[in-house]
């Protein structure tokens, strides 16, 4: 990857989840579903039939590309919509609130690119969870701004390099798609086992 080339918002998602993982899947070009990564598709295939509409007070489009020249990001919305004049994009996932960021993340990462390109200031975004069929509110603050900016950066920095991440077993492995191609844990016999002898 060159500084120029622009990454993909739902590579910052991948990243904060787990940086191996991300590795896997924009350098490697790894990709498996699992029951997971099933639900996560149709889901959005249902939700990204391009459109725009008005749902009362409320201006919705749906399936639009954002792209930010001053953080070298593009992707595709879920959902923007606009009310009062004020603009936020809505995330859609397949199961309810995770333990970590990294869906805020994604959602920040939409924020950036619609200020560029709407020249707003966007200080609020959603994720829509499908299986509590509830949203939640992400504030986007300087905290959150500064977390998705170094994301960023460590994401490009990973692409430019392609050095791989130490594959960690953590929690998150369980439910990862890419599971039996990584092992983490195989890794960690490997290692004792070299240990003892």
């Amino acid at each position: 990857m060159s500084p120029d080339e622009y990454i993909a918002i739902a590579a910052l998602n991948q990243y904060a989840y787990c940086p191996h993982r991300c590795w896997r899947m924009f350098c490697a070009g790894e990709f498996t579903d699992n029951q997971y990564t099933i639900e996560g598709t149709t889901l959005h295939d249902r939700v990204h039939t391009l459109g725009e509409g008005q749902r009362e007070e409320t201006w919705q489009i749906r399936a639009i590309w954002l792209k930010s020249d001053q953080y070298k990001l593009i992707g595709k919305a879920d959902l923007i919509e606009s009310e009062n004049g004020e603009y936020y994009p809505v995330e859609y996932k397949r199961g309810r609130k995770g333990e970590w960021d990294n869906d805020e993340l994604q959602v920040c990462a939409q924020a950036l690119c619609l200020e560029e390109m709407t020249g707003k200031t966007i200080n609020t975004g959603y994720i829509y969870y499908a299986h509590s069929h509830q949203r939640q509110l992400v504030e986007i603050n300087s905290a959150l701004r500064q977390s998705a900016i170094a994301t960023i950066e460590a994401v490009q920095m990973l692409l430019f390099t392609g050095a791989m991440p130490k594959a960690i077993k953590t929690k998150r492995c369980d439910g990862c798609s890419l599971y039996q191609q990584c092992i983490p844990q195989s890794t960690e016999k490997v290692k004792s086992y070299q240990e003892i002898s």
